[in-house]
C-alpha cells in the first residue's frame, strides 16, 4: 500500500477474431483445410521449424491462429519434410520464420493469453526459453493492437500487466485483474464498505491506464499497467472471497469525472496523501475508518474524490 506517483503506461487489446494476412481474412473450416499450408516457408506465411535455428520440420501458415488442437487428426502439425514431421504444432515449436508483412507474436497460451514473443516481418529466430516448447498460439498483429476495446462507459475486457520481476507481459482478464489486485492494495479482513471503496478504486485506476496507456517495455511490448507499486500490486492467485465479494458487488458502478474515468490515485493515510491535490487522492486506511463509523462506499469515494459521480 505504498504511495504511487502517476506512470505513463501503455495498451494491448486481445483480438477476438481472425486476423487479416496478404489482404484476405483466414479462416479455417477445419485445422486440416488450412489454406496454402504445404510444409514450405513460402512468401507471406509465417513458419515454424520443429527444431532450432530453423531446422527440422516446418509448419506455415498465412493467418492467427487461436488454438493448434493437441492429437491428430483435427491438430496444426508440421507438415514439411525432417526431423518432426507430423507431430503437432502445439508446444512442439522451438524457431521461426516471419515471411509474412506484419508481425508476427507467439503466445504462451492458446487465444491469444500468457507470455508472448513478437517477430517482426522477415526475422527468423529461435523461440525464447520460455516459449520454446511452450507455444499454443499465435497472432499477425495489425496497427490497432495498442487499442483497448474499452470506453469511458464500458470496461476494457482485458488489460496488459507487465509482470516486472519476469520480464513479461501477460493479458489478463480485466476482472481477475482486479480480483487479485484488491487483497494487495486493501486488507481483506476491513469493513465491507472499505473494500468496496477500494474495489472502485482499483478498477477505476486500472481502466483509466487502459484508456490513455502509451508504455512499451524496453522490447517494445505493450502494456497498461505495472504489477508492483508504479502502478498497482497484481498477484495471481491472492483473490480472497472477501474482496471479491466486493468487486462483485461493485462492479457494474463506474466512477467518473465530467463523463470521464476517474484515474483514481489512492495511498496509505491522509498524511501521505496530503502531498498531492485534494480530492484527488484516497487514504487507504481513512477508509477503514470511515466504513468502520458507518460509512457507505460511496459516501467514501465522493469524501475523497471530488466532483464525481457514479452510476
Amino acid at each position: 500500500m505504498a504511495k504511487r506517483t502517476a506512470r505513463l503506461i501503455s495498451q494491448l487489446t486481445a483480438a477476438t477474431a481472425v486476423l487479416a494476412a496478404a489482404g484476405a481474412v483466414f479462416i479455417p473450416a477445419a485445422p486440416a483445410s488450412a489454406a496454402g499450408r504445404d510444409g514450405k516457408c513460402d512468401s507471406g506465411e509465417f513458419c515454424y521449424f520443429y527444431n532450432s535455428n530453423n531446422q527440422g520440420s516446418v509448419s506455415d501458415f498465412t493467418g492467427s491462429i487461436a488454438n493448434y488442437g493437441t492429437s491428430q487428426p483435427s491438430c496444426y502439425d508440421f507438415k514439411g519434410p525432417g526431423n518432426g514431421k507430423g507431430k503437432c504444432v502445439k508446444n512442439n515449436a522451438a524457431s521461426v520464420w516471419n515471411r509474412s508483412s506484419k508481425t508476427v507474436r507467439v503466445y504462451y497460451n492458446s487465444n491469444y493469453g500468457g507470455a508472448f514473443q513478437d517477430f517482426k516481418p522477415g526475422a527468423k529466430g529461435n523461440l525464447n526459453a520460455t516459449l520454446k516448447n511452450q507455444n499454443a498460439s499465435h497472432r499477425f498483429m495489425s496497427s490497432t493492437e495498442c487499442k483497448t476495446d474499452g470506453t469511458h462507459t464500458k470496461p476494457p475486457s482485458t488489460i496488459l500487466v507487465y509482470r516486472v520481476s519476469l520480464n513479461r507481459v501477460d493479458r489478463v482478464d480485466f476482472k481477475d485483474y482486479v480480483k487479485n489486485v484488491l487483497p494487495n492494495e486493501w486488507v481483506p479482513s476491513w469493513p465491507k464498505e472499505s473494500l468496496k471503496a477500494g474495489a472502485m478504486a482499483v478498477k477505476s485506476f486500472g481502466w483509466y491506464w487502459a484508456l490513455h496507456s502509451t508504455r512499451k517495455t524496453p522490447s517494445g511490448e505493450c502494456f497498461d499497467v505495472y504489477d508492483t507499486t508504479s502502478s498497482q500490486v497484481y498477484k495471481p492467485g491472492s483473490a480472497t472471497p472477501a474482496t471479491n465479494a466486493a468487486v462483485d458487488a461493485t462492479w457494474n458502478k463506474r466512477m467518473t469525472r465530467n463523463g470521464k474515468i476517474l484515474q483514481a490515485h489512492y495511498c496509505r493515510t491522509s498524511t501521505e496523501c496530503g502531498a498531492w491535490v485534494d480530492g484527488d487522492w484516497m487514504s487507504q486506511y481513512g477508509s477503514r475508518d470511515k466504513a468502520n463509523a458507518g460509512w457507505s462506499y460511496d459516501r467514501i469515494l465522493k469524501y475523497y474524490y471530488r466532483g464525481i459521480a457514479i452510476s
